[in-house]
C-alpha cells in the first residue's frame, strides 16, 4: 500500500513524513464516510412495488393532462363537471318533472296571452279587410274584395302567437277568393299592395317600397288617385315607382329617364336624373305622345298640382 511504503521512506526527508501523514487522514476519513454511506444505505428501503405504482399514477396524470387538460386544477374542474352531470342524469326524472310542470305554467300564461291576442286580431281582421277594400275601389278594382282571414292554431305556437294570418282577395264577380300571393296580373298585385300599404302606412316601418306596373289598365280618376296614394305613403317611406302614367310621374320628387343603347354585341341600360325642364317635356311626351304647346301646358299643371 501506499502508507507502507512511504512509511519505509520517511525518515529520510520531512517531505516524505509529511506526505505520509497527509495520506493517512485522508485514508481514515474515506474509512469514515465509507462506513457513513453503508449505514445510509442500510436504512434506504427500496419497494418495487410502490416504483410501479407511482410510474403508473404519473403516466395516468399525463394521460389526463392529454385530454381533459394542461393542469391538475383543470382536470379537477373537469372531474367536478362530470360528477355534476352524473348527479344530474341520476335525479332526471325529478328534474323532467319539476321541468314539465314549469311547462304547464308557461303553456298555461302562453294561452291566455294568445287568445287575448286571437280576439283583438279577429276584430281588427275585419276594420283592416274594410279599409283595404275602400282603397281599392279608388284604384279602379271596384269588383275586387280583400279578406283577411286569421286562423287559430289549437295545438302549435309560433313567435308570434297562435294564429296564421292570411289575405285572401277576389278580383272579379264571381270567382272563388285565393290567397294574395297567387294572383297572376302585376298590375293588379301592384295596386293591390298600394292599398295596404296606404292603410298600414302609419304602422309599416319598411323604409322602402318599390312599385312596378301600379299603372297597368287604370287612367283618368284612378289614375289620380294612385298618384295622391304615391305620394301620401312617400311622407313615410322612400318610394320607387316605374310607371308610363303622366299623373304619377309628375308627383314624383325625382325622376329619372331610363333607356336602352345598343351597339354591336351587347345592349346597354342607362338612367339619367332628369332637371326640371326635362321632367316636364318627359311628362308631356308620355301624355300625348309629342311635346308640344298643349302637352308642355298639361305638364305644368301637373306639376303645380304635386305642390299643391
Amino acid at each position: 500500500m501506499a502508507i507502507r511504503a512511504l512509511e519505509k521512506i520517511e525518515m529520510l526527508d520531512n517531505k516524505y513524513e509529511k506526505v505520509s501523514t497527509n495520506l493517512k487522514s485522508i485514508y481514515y476519513e474515506l474509512q469514515e464516510l465509507s462506513r457513513d454511506i453503508n449505514e445510509y444505505k442500510n436504512d434506504i428501503y427500496f419497494d418495487e412495488e410502490e416504483r410501479d405504482y407511482v410510474e403508473e399514477r404519473l403516466n395516468l396524470i399525463y394521460s389526463l393532462k392529454r385530454k381533459y387538460g394542461n393542469t391538475i386544477e383543470e382536470i379537477l374542474k373537469y372531474n367536478d363537471e362530470i360528477k355534476d352531470e352524473i348527479e344530474h342524469i341520476d335525479n332526471l326524472e325529478e328534474y323532467n318533472s319539476k321541468l314539465r310542470k314549469e311547462q304547464k305554467e308557461v303553456e298555461k300564461e302562453m294561452d291566455i296571452l294568445a287568445n287575448r291576442m286571437n280576439i283583438l286580431r279577429q276584430e281588427n281582421a275585419i276594420k283592416l279587410s274594410e279599409n283595404i277594400n275602400q282603397e281599392l275601389a279608388e284604384l279602379e278594382m271596384k269588383n275586387a274584395k280583400i279578406n283577411v282571414k286569421v286562423e287559430y292554431l289549437e295545438n302549435e305556437y309560433l313567435k308570434t302567437g297562435k294564429n296564421v294570418v292570411k289575405f285572401y282577395i277576389t278580383t272579379n264577380k264571381g270567382e272563388d277568393e285565393k290567397e294574395l300571393t297567387k294572383i297572376a296580373s302585376g298590375g293588379e298585385m301592384s295596386r293591390t299592395m298600394l292599398a295596404i300599404k296606404k292603410v298600414l302606412a302609419d304602422t309599416d316601418n319598411v323604409p322602402v317600397i318599390i312599385f312596378d306596373e301600379i299603372d297597368t289598365g287604370i287612367s283618368g280618376k284612378a289614375a289620380n288617385s294612385v298618384a295622391k296614394k304615391l305620394k301620401s305613403i312617400s311622407k313615410r317611406h322612400q318610394v320607387m315607382c316605374i310607371s308610363h302614367l303622366p299623373n304619377i310621374a309628375a308627383m314624383a320628387d325625382y325622376n329619372y329617364f331610363i333607356s336602352k343603347e345598343t351597339t354591336v354585341d351587347r345592349t346597354k341600360t342607362k338612367i339619367k336624373l332628369l332637371e326640371e325642364n326635362e321632367v316636364i317635356e318627359e311628362i308631356a311626351r308620355i301624355s300625348s305622345g309629342e311635346v308640344n304647346e298643349i302637352s308642355m301646358r298639361y305638364a305644368i299643371e301637373l306639376r303645380n298640382k304635386k305642390a299643391s
